[in-house]
């Protein structure tokens, strides 16, 4: 079979061997033929050109020169330690610096030899120099240095020192691509591939590594591009509908008086459309017969609470119980509290389940849960214990669903004989790339407006030299009756990050607001949970008027009296963790503040961050931005999931691309949902290489 070939192990290559084959594999996880193949170049640059020294400023983009190399030198101590050199021509001479790998440099270049150096310009200590610059002996191949496209590869200090830095991987790649070829199969059906005017798979691995101009490479990166998001949109649209031929679910077939009465006795305000919206795409899912899997997506405030608690309703007006699960105890009680407050007058049964619930009353509300006596039970992971058995769940409503495992929320609907539907809820807002590629199973809701009346937060950003005005700010707030949270992002000094750190920011502020008039709560990770808790509820109850903390309160505490939020060295955080620490302010009806406190200094990425929450208030425009700056694989939650690991699409730029891929992905599902007609077999079998035995529905619900 023809793919046996590419899938020769790589110390078969000529140029390997057993000692590069272990550092390829150990470095790049380059295994087979196929993987060098597929290991791609990140850049092309213009080998055609060379400078002289004298020619060369800080503006120029990569550059060449040949030159000769000397006075290597370390200089600094050993936090600090840098290497330099100088690399002279007939024109003049200038520096080459390096701040890591030295012991793979040490007496790599010899006087008196020719090298050819190629760089990208910096000026470091006021001078010119080039940083990490690739290096080879000018007796190399002159083809080489003469390449308008010269692929770029990226390497590791290791491998350069077994002479496989880019050019070396080069090297290998020309010696591998003649012989590869004919044994590279189609992976898109003909008439895709005509319809959208793409190179073959062939022609497209070639002119990814060896361009002969920029529209073949256009091409290539295109078709890649392509191809690795379409396959991901199979996937994902595949599995949907997978679950919904495979998993029944209950039919609501009705909307009965506990909905009706909430709706129109309970309710003190008006739904959003947004929230109006959503019940009924949650209303039409349950009357299908399908199991409902719906990720509900709403900033904070935006009032997913009520959409669940009526969503739990109708499955009660159906004769099915209802579950909540919350990631911490000070959560599921404040669900609990409030969700008691609303339905407990239409008689309502309810319990609250958690690790700290006492023997007891568990074994009672137990009992009751398994006779049907017990509504709904709002919990933490206690929920998922073995004792735990329903009379008939109908629907589980799951809150920060990132903040649970997948086994965790799996075992969820197994509670059940007809899997109950599943609602899970999330106040980070996903953009939309990154929705449609993390979550393309699900059916996705949002609630993209605040109830009316909300006040939005006022953001302004703050120096330490302003520390005074901030503090007397905190008190005229807390003599107006409000509360104020004092966020940390370190819970000791360290050394190594100039912050400010936990302890030291309690003390300070004990000294600035003494007792009697004010308490202030202290709470962070690593305090036992009763302790944790302890403090919070001192705080939620009014006892305290400032709550010190670190980002264990990011998600899990709602003080509506709470109206300020200062956040400390706030360049330290990222977008989506700032606007969540934003979030628990602005409850109430009072206007709220955030003051995000930096040093004076601040980097270019820091600083928009920073103008960025100034700016904005809207979730999903601060979680669009947040992807640009940090890309995808930092965005919480999305870690977990190996399907972000891309080699040639940007969630941040292939909207368009993402976007087309879904659209021909579900036409070919429409068409041919089982892959069975004989153009499709190619689909069906390059689907099947790319994710053996992958399961994607149990990454969420």
């Amino acid at each position: 079979m023809s793919i046996s070939y590419l899938e020769t192990p790589i110390e078969f290559l000529k140029g390997v061997g057993p000692q590069r084959a272990d550092m390829l594999k150990k470095e790049l996880e380059i295994f087979t033929f196929h993987d060098l193949l597929h290991f791609f170049p990140f850049r092309y640059v213009d080998r055609s050109k060379f400078y002289k020294v004298r020619e060369v400023r800080a503006d120029l983009p990569y550059i060449q020169i040949r030159g000769y190399i000397s006075n290597i030198e370390l200089h600094g101590d050993r936090r600090t330690t840098r290497m330099t050199a100088v690399l002279s021509d007939e024109t003049g001479s200038m520096q080459l610096v390096w701040f890591r790998g030295f012991k793979w440099l040490k007496g790599l270049y010899k006087p008196g030899v020719e090298y050819v150096v190629f760089g990208k310009p910096n000026i470091f200590g006021r001078k010119i120099n080039l940083a990490h610059p690739e290096i080879e002996p000018c007796t190399a191949d002159q083809l080489y240095t003469t390449v308008k496209m010269q692929p770029v590869y990226n390497s590791t200090e290791k491998l350069r020192a077994r002479g496989l830095d880019s050019r070396g991987i080069n090297k290998l790649i020309k010696t591998l691509l003649p012989a590869a070829v004919p044994y590279i199969e189609e992976s898109l059906p003909p008439r895709l591939m005509s319809t959208l005017k793409l190179p073959g798979r062939k022609e497209t691995i070639s002119d990814i590594h060896f361009p002969s101009d920029e529209l073949s490479l256009k091409r290539a990166v295109a078709r890649l591009k392509f191809e690795e998001l379409f396959y991901i949109q199979l996937s994902l649209l595949r599995q949907k509908l997978l679950r919904l031929e495979k998993s029944s679910g209950h039919i609501f077939s009705k909307i009965g008086d506990l909905f009706n009465g909430f709706y129109h006795d309970r309710l003190s305000f008006s739904l959003t459309s947004a929230q109006k919206r959503v019940l009924k795409e949650i209303r039409s899912d349950t009357l299908t017969g399908k199991q409902m899997n719906r990720l509900l997506q709403g900033d904070v405030g935006s009032g997913k609470t009520v959409v669940a608690v009526m969503s739990m309703l109708m499955a009660l007006d159906n004769g099915y119980q209802a579950c909540l699960m919350a990631p911490t105890e000070i959560l599921a009680f404040q669900h609990y509290e409030s969700v008691s407050t609303m339905l407990q007058p239409l008689g309502v049964q309810m319990g609250l389940l958690t690790g700290s619930t006492r023997s007891s009353k568990r074994r009672k509300m137990l009992d009751e849960l398994q006779q049907g006596r017990l509504q709904i039970i709002l919990g933490t992971h206690a929920l998922i214990e073995d004792q735990v058995q329903f009379h008939c769940l109908g629907i589980a409503v799951i809150d920060e669903q990132h903040r649970f495992g997948v086994a965790q929320r799996a075992r969820l609907w197994e509670k059940s004989q007809v899997p109950p539907h599943v609602l899970v809820m999330t106040a980070t807002p996903i953009p939309r790339t990154l929705a449609m590629t993390l979550y393309g199973d699900l059916d996705v809701s949002v609630i993209d407006e605040l109830p009316p009346g909300r006040k939005p937060i006022k953001t302004v950003h703050q120096t330490d030299a302003q520390r005074l005005k901030v503090f007397g700010f905190m008190r005229d707030q807390i003599q107006k009756g409000r509360q104020v949270y004092v966020v940390y992002p370190l819970i000791q000094e360290s050394e190594a990050l100039d912050l400010k750190d936990l302890t030291d920011g309690y003390e300070s502020i004990v000294r600035e607001f003494p007792l009697p008039e004010y308490a202030v709560s202290i709470v962070h990770g690593k305090m036992r949970p009763a302790d944790k808790d302890y403090e919070m509820q001192r705080f939620v109850n009014g006892q305290t008027q400032i709550m010190v903390a670190t980002t264990v309160i990011e998600v899990g505490i709602d003080v509506p009296n709470a109206s300020v939020m200062v956040i400390e060295s706030a360049e330290r955080f990222g977008l989506s963790q700032l606007h969540q620490l934003r979030g628990r302010v602005g409850r109430g009806a009072d206007q709220s503040y955030c003051i995000l406190m930096t040093k004076e200094q601040l980097s270019n990425d820091a600083r928009k961050r920073i103008n960025v929450m100034v700016a904005s208030n809207d979730g999903f425009e601060i979680a669009e931005t947040d992807l640009k700056l940090r890309g995808p694989g930092d965005i919480q939650g999305t870690q977990q999931s190996g399907i972000l690991d891309l080699k040639m699409a940007d969630l941040t730029t292939d909207e368009h691309i993402l976007k087309l891929a879904r659209k021909h992905a579900r036409e070919i599902l429409g068409e041919d949902p089982d892959l069975s007609l004989s153009e499709h077999k190619i689909i069906s079998r390059q689907l099947s290489r790319l994710y053996p035995e992958k399961l994607f529905w149990g990454r969420i619900s």
